[in-house]
């Protein structure tokens, strides 16, 4: 305290960090990647743990006994799935029934913005069928829910099998404190979403459902299953949900502990658990589950029907079967013994999932990366922009420069107006807006004037109006206020690093992956930045770590991750896809990547464009 609070120390300190500011800022930059990657090695992870004392111990008797019935069911529900052309609702109401579950129907529809050309929709309408076990000895005041999709095709048909046989067992069984729900939901997400909307009387999408008519108690938790074939050889769990929201660990540590017990081969991310952390390969294979779980929870969207629960404090997880390692064979009655087993353990709850950590990484299902280890390498990306704003603060204070005959320099001196500061964030917001705004009010424009689909033609929207951004006047400051000035740059950039910084924090508070990659690319954009830097290089280097870029790159390095590579060409016609799922998934479900980068990300980016250009 002393250091500050003695002026002569201060003004010691803050010349220190003035001078040595650029070395500081790339030892910090390297620093931050450094203890990233270093997050896998294992002296930087921790043991899995169960924290929740209800659900501490795995002491439970799985008896499920009825896996080739479940097929059976499976095959049946398959035959009059194909026999209807859809949702066999009819016959789903009577199976249900004759289980002994109240069973219940929802109808909704959906007008989405423009046709999802991946899933060949535009009109959805559906209906969800799901079926409530009462509990025997309890108030009813509390529920957990299984829910299967129904898939287009021969998808995920052995799942809704198993919890048609799941809900049969169950209903024989007295020691339930909590309402079971097994659900069937169609058309994935949508389906979802219009059942917890209707079941938490809320509509923040704006879909057209029908009121359910029958509700369980509060949902403590939930699981999602997805199986697509007979034999299983190990169990994916998915964990990431819409805007990166991840389930309590403990749910996850759950799932492992039963995995362990019963001996069913278990994955995160598709990759096999290794113990060899001290090798090279070992650590290797950790940084690219680690990586493959940051794409994701970058991304914001959700990964499977679990991800939509987690809007309402849900802890929920998909789980899925995995026919890809030959050597291992697992059985549906041993499927059904481990879903046996984890909601009797999330039928001892005496209170919402709370103890263990919501905030993550995990480079393997045995280990886990907790916010204390990697928050400090966001902090020393971060700390780069609160350096360059000291630095330019400084020298925005600091008295004019005297020539050698004495006389201060006027065009240093003078003060820039408001105008050039306010134009340059007025009309780069704009542009932001447009680009958040016109792609879905111009489609039909664009659809009547050129040769495209309307989905294409949000996406070259979207892409023009981006790239339109560049072509603005680089000096928007003179529109109002005449010649630029050398103080004037320095206020703007003033500006534009602490605005960096300041989203940049939010956004990590959020999505500490979405966070994370934005920094890497934009602070050393916001360090370097300057009018009197070479022109073509810098403008290359700044398009180059654009937003736009930066989700190309993403596309082709998440196929690495998954070990399909693409061509070039394939991986366009890819990163074409992402930007239109992007932009449907933040109007059907709410996810808020695409404004975030449109409306935020994007006109923070055209301020150091702009200084770039300044005159």
């Amino acid at each position: 305290m002393g250091l500050l609070s003695d002026p002569n120390r201060r003004r010691a300190l803050i010349s220190l960090l003035t001078r040595l500011n650029a070395p500081i800022c790339v030892l910090c930059y390297f620093a931050g990647v450094c203890w990233f990657m270093g997050l896998a090695f294992e002296p930087f992870t921790l043991r899995t743990y169960m924290s929740e004392n209800a659900m501490g111990s795995t002491m439970v008797e799985e008896r499920f006994p009825s896996g080739e019935r479940a097929l059976a069911t499976g095959r049946e529900f398959a035959a009059h799935k194909k026999k209807v052309g859809g949702m066999p609702v009819d016959w789903l109401v009577k199976t249900m029934q004759a289980r002994g579950l109240e069973v219940f129907t929802q109808s909704f529809s959906r007008t989405l913005p423009f046709p999802d050309e991946n899933k060949e929709r535009y009109i959805v309408k559906g209906t969800n069928v799901y079926g409530i076990l009462r509990a025997p000895r309890a108030p009813r005041t509390e529920a957990l829910v299984l829910s299967a999709p129904c898939s287009p095709g021969d998808n995920n048909n052995q799942a809704v099998g198993l919890l048609l046989g799941l809900a049969h067992y169950f209903r024989s069984q007295i020691f339930w404190a909590k309402d079971i729900i097994f659900l069937v939901n169609e058309h994935d997400l949508i389906g979802m979403q219009a059942w917890l909307e209707s079941y938490h009387h809320t509509n923040t999408t704006g879909m057209d459902w029908s009121p359910l008519q029958g509700r369980g108690g509060s949902i403590q938790a939930a699981l999602s299953l997805e199986l697509s074939s007979d034999v299983i050889t190990s169990f994916d769990i998915v964990l990431e949900g819409l805007n990166g929201q991840l389930p309590n660990l403990d749910l996850a540590n759950l799932f492992y502990a039963f995995c362990q017990k019963i001996g069913v081969l278990c994955t995160i991310q598709g990759r096999l658990q290794r113990n060899d952390w001290d090798s090279v390969s070992g650590y290797s294979h950790a940084v690219q589950t680690m990586m493959l779980m940051v794409m994701k929870q970058a991304s914001g969207r959700p990964w499977g029907d679990h991800g939509l629960f987690l809007r309402y404090h849900i802890e929920a997880a998909t789980v899925k079967g995995i026919n890809s390692f030959r050597q291992y064979k697992t059985d549906v009655t041993t499927v059904g013994r481990l879903l046996e087993g984890m909601f009797r353990k999330l039928n001892n709850l005496l209170e919402r999932l709370h103890q263990s950590y919501f905030f993550y990484l995990m480079p393997s299902l045995s280990h886990f990366v907790s916010i204390g280890y990697y928050m400090p390498a966001f902090g020393l990306l971060a700390v780069i922009l609160l350096l360059r704003a000291l630095d330019l603060w400084v020298q925005f204070a600091n008295p004019p420069a005297v020539t050698a005959d004495g006389v201060a320099d006027i065009e240093q001196q003078s003060s820039p107006g408001v105008l050039s500061v306010l134009t340059p964030l007025v009309i780069s917001h704009l542009t932001g807006a447009s680009l958040y705004f016109l792609p879905t009010r111009f489609q039909e424009t664009a659809v009547e004037h050129f040769p495209v689909s309307e989905t294409e033609a949000v996406v070259l929207t979207a892409i023009a109006v981006y790239t339109a951004g560049l072509a603005l006047p680089h000096n928007t400051h003179r529109l109002l206020s005449g010649e630029g000035t050398e103080q004037g740059w320095r206020v703007l950039k003033l500006v534009a690093v602490l605005y960096l910084a300041v989203l940049l924090g939010c956004t990590a508070l959020i999505n500490f992956s979405l966070g994370f990659i934005l920094a890497l690319t934009l602070v050393p954009v916001a360090a370097f930045v300057t009018p009197h830097v070479p022109k073509t290089l810098s403008a290359i280097i700044l398009v180059v770590l654009s937003p736009a870029c930066t989700l190309l790159f993403s596309v082709f390095f998440f196929q690495e991750l998954q070990e399909m590579p693409v061509s070039f060409q394939d991986g366009w016609l890819l990163y074409l896809s992402v930007i239109s799922q992007g932009m449907l998934d933040h109007y059907l479900y709410g996810s808020l990547v695409y404004p975030l980068i449109a409306l935020m990300v994007y006109p923070c980016w055209l301020l150091f464009w702009n200084i770039l250009f300044w005159k």
